[in-house]
């Protein structure tokens, strides 16, 4: 499953990034979503883009087209 398709309040742990983008790559991985990373989704802007997630005791605001790339494996 895609990250972007988790609903508020869902938790999964990251599997992979598939991302092509080498910059965009980077930036996922030094802000924390890497693999085996638990995640959970706060909340979505009402259009459902940026995506709010919680990882490693913070928030991040991210684009859905981001979080697409980034499969998951459901928690709760």
């Amino acid at each position: 499953m895609k990250l972007s398709n988790l609903k508020v309040g869902q938790e999964a742990k990251v599997l992979s990034l598939d991302v092509k983008n080498k910059e965009i790559r980077r930036h996922l991985l030094d802000m924390g979503l890497t693999k085996g990373v638990v995640v959970k989704i706060k909340k979505k802007a009402p259009m459902g883009d940026p995506i709010d997630i919680e990882l490693r005791d913070y928030e991040l605001c991210i684009g859905k087209s981001d979080l697409k790339n980034v499969e998951v494996e459901v928690i709760k």
